[in-house]
C-alpha cells in the first residue's frame, strides 16, 4: 500500500512540474527569442512536498539556477530574495550585483534540513543589463531522498515585471 501511495504522489508531482514547463513567456514572433534589458523573476520553490494520507512533509534540498543564456553580453544580477509561504522576506542573498558573463551561470542552494520556506516558498531575482540580450533561464531544482525513496523535479521562473 505504501508503494502504492509513493508512486500516485511521484506521477501527480510529474504531471505538475510538465504543467508547469507550459511556456507562459511572450516571445518574438520573428525568431521566438525572448530578449530583454531587465525583468524580475518569480520562481517557485519548495522546502518539502507532502506525501501519504497523513501529509507527512518529504524535505526536499533546493537549488536556485540562474544561467545567462546570450552569446555575447553579460547580464547582472542586482537582487536575489527568499520567501517563505507566508509571502515573508526570509533572506536577502545579495550584498551587491554580481556579474554573470556570456554563457556563465550562478545557483543559490539551501539545504534540506532548512524547513524556513515552507511548501510555498519562493525566490525573487531581479536582473538588468546594459542592452537587450536574451532572458536568462531562471529556474528551482528539488531534490529529496529518505529511505530508498526519491523526488526531483524543476520549477520554472516566471517574469512579473520587466
Amino acid at each position: 500500500m505504501r508503494h502504492r501511495n509513493s508512486i500516485s504522489i511521484l506521477l501527480v508531482l510529474v504531471v505538475l512540474s510538465l504543467l508547469w514547463l507550459t511556456p507562459t513567456r511572450s516571445w518574438s514572433s520573428e525568431s521566438g527569442i525572448r530578449l530583454s534589458k531587465g525583468q524580475t523573476v518569480y520562481v517557485p520553490a519548495y522546502s518539502n512536498v507532502f506525501t501519504g494520507p497523513k501529509k507527512l512533509p518529504f524535505q526536499l534540498a533546493t537549488t536556485l539556477s540562474i544561467r545567462s543564456t546570450d552569446l555575447s553580453a553579460a547580464i547582472r544580477i542586482t537582487s536575489i530574495d527568499y520567501y517563505d509561504t507566508g509571502g515573508r522576506l526570509i533572506r536577502r542573498y545579495l550584498d551587491k550585483p554580481i556579474g554573470l558573463g556570456p554563457l556563465a551561470s550562478t545557483f543559490i542552494h539551501i539545504e534540506e534540513k532548512d524547513v524556513s520556506g515552507g511548501f510555498g516558498a519562493n525566490f525573487i531575482v531581479r536582473w538588468n543589463s546594459d542592452k537587450v540580450v536574451n532572458a536568462p533561464v531562471i529556474e528551482c531544482v528539488m531534490i529529496g531522498a529518505t529511505s530508498g525513496q526519491g523526488i526531483s523535479f524543476v520549477s520554472p521562473g516566471q517574469e512579473v515585471r520587466e
